[in-house]
């Protein structure tokens, strides 16, 4: 029984950090929250696919 308590609480918390992190992608925010003047995918930032 105790086990299912633990998955049910691990799981709740994926749950909360995956709906955390959609919001913030559709917000516009970044991932990395450092800016992007140093990043390898700078080009990817914004859903803007810069060559």
């Amino acid at each position: 029984m105790t086990d299912f308590i633990v998955i049910g609480i691990i799981g709740i918390l994926m749950a909360l950090i995956i709906r955390k992190r959609v919001k913030a992608c559709k917000s516009g925010e970044s991932g990395c929250g450092c800016g992007c003047s140093n990043c390898s995918s700078a080009r990817y930032c914004s859903g803007e696919h810069k060559q």
